[in-house]
């Protein structure tokens, strides 16, 4: 299913489909509302509290907040965390109940530095300090991901993409192009 036929089978659900690119956040409570993003060394962290019925998701470049300049905060996991949980909680979300999936963290381009387990490992070690559980994940690998998550409910579905799919690498900085998903498409619950 490729992304156009996505958001054609999301308009039939009657379902609105909003995209984190990079740098973003989103926070949602409404049950039509689908959270897209594809990511590739990026990590995107999915938050729900399942009382509140309400979620986010984040999507971010880099660990820390090393050499952080004005107007690219957001490219930091740290900053992107703090964003999406305080955003949460004055929302109506109460922190014992967050509960987290993470996404990500590939390393799709071989000979480099593994930048995507660096991210995996800082989202991990984050949502620990802060006490946030991590229901579930799907880190690393050398495949970019393209994710649905439905805030209100904690859904989240994966579709990985083919390595040899140049314009998923681009689309971590820009609103998601079609993709042709493989046959492993998983969701998780």
């Amino acid at each position: 299913m490729t992304t156009s036929a996505f958001s054609r089978a999301a308009a039939e659900a009657g379902e609105r489909t909003v995209h984190v690119i990079q740098g973003q956040h989103a926070i949602v409570a409404e049950p039509d509302v689908v959270l897209s993003t594809i990511l590739g060394s990026c990590v995107a962290a999915c938050l729900h509290d399942p009382v509140a019925r309400i979620g986010g998701m984040n999507h971010f470049l880099l660990p820390g907040d090393e050499g952080n300049r004005a107007g690219e905060a957001m490219k930091y996991g740290v900053n992107a965390m703090e964003l999406l949980i305080n955003g949460l909680l004055q929302r109506g979300a109460t922190r014992a109940r967050l509960q987290a999936k993470l996404f990500g963290g590939a390393q799709v381009v071989q000979n480099l530095s593994n930048i995507g387990a660096t991210n995996g490992a800082f989202a991990l070690k984050f949502l620990e300090v802060e006490g946030i559980v991590c229901v579930s994940q799907s880190l690393g690998g050398d495949r970019a991901r393209r994710i649905r998550y439905w805030p209100e409910s904690g859904r989240a579905s994966q579709i990985l993409l083919e390595k040899t799919n140049r314009e998923a690498f681009a689309a971590e900085r820009r609103t998601p192009a079609p993709q042709k998903p493989p046959a492993d498409d998983v969701e998780l619950f």
